[in-house]
């Protein structure tokens, strides 16, 4: 699985660039993972409501093809696109989610900070407080856009929203969690590290009906 250094970009040109890649790949392309972080920007999922948009001020909304509702991208945050076939892992979508949350959470525990995800709502979160946030797209087998983890950023973008759709929804970030905060650099190569080890495992073994029956 290929790492791909964007550094500082707008959102806009590595949205495009990854329904770019997306469209162009075939069964032998190699699966990217694309670390970047983005210019203040508001991203608004497919089946977005205008209402979770609480404060309009000069910071740009763009209108995505992922899942979820809106939140926030801002420099501080690391953003890791997954740019992965979906058909040849043999996993469920679920299952997808649970790989890159369990990513996040076994990063965050390398810093000493306990992180869970929740059953009802996807992402990563500590005492309640969302650290990290999941939204994909599956088209043509394959997925694209991703995670983003808050290491040390300005969290006041986020209560301009209801950050995912939920309202009074509170957020946090590394460097609240843990003294001295480490640099993004260094949080973006563990974290490629776990998220190359789970998407590459197997898919779990499922019984048989056989074993079922028994």
């Amino acid at each position: 699985m290929k790492v791909v250094q964007l550094g500082l970009r707008a959102y806009r040109p590595v949205f495009e660039a990854m329904q770019d890649f997306t469209a162009n790949r075939t069964t032998e392309t190699e699966d990217e993972l694309w670390v970047v972080e983005h210019p203040p920007v508001f991203t608004q999922g497919m089946a977005g409501k205008p209402e979770h948009i609480l404060v309009h001020d000069e910071i740009e909304v763009v209108q995505i093809d992922r899942g979820g509702q809106v939140t926030y991208h801002g420099p501080g945050q690391l953003v890791v696109y997954t740019l992965i076939d979906f058909k040849r892992r043999h996993i469920t979508v679920r299952e997808l989610v649970s790989r890159l949350e369990n990513s996040i959470i076994a990063t965050l525990a390398d810093y000493g900070i306990a992180a869970e995800n929740d059953p009802k709502r996807p992402g990563v979160y500590v005492n309640g407080r969302k650290i990290a946030s999941l939204g994909l797209r599956i088209k043509q087998g394959s997925v694209y856009h991703g995670l983003a983890l808050n290491v040390n950023m300005d969290l006041t973008p986020f209560t301009h929203i209801n950050p995912c759709g939920y309202a009074g929804l509170h957020m946090t970030q590394m460097a609240d969690l843990t003294e001295p905060c480490p640099a993004l650099a260094d949080v973006a190569k563990r974290l490629t590290g776990y998220l190359t080890l789970q998407l590459n495992a197997p898919p779990p073994e499922r019984p048989s009906i056989q074993k079922v029956v028994q």
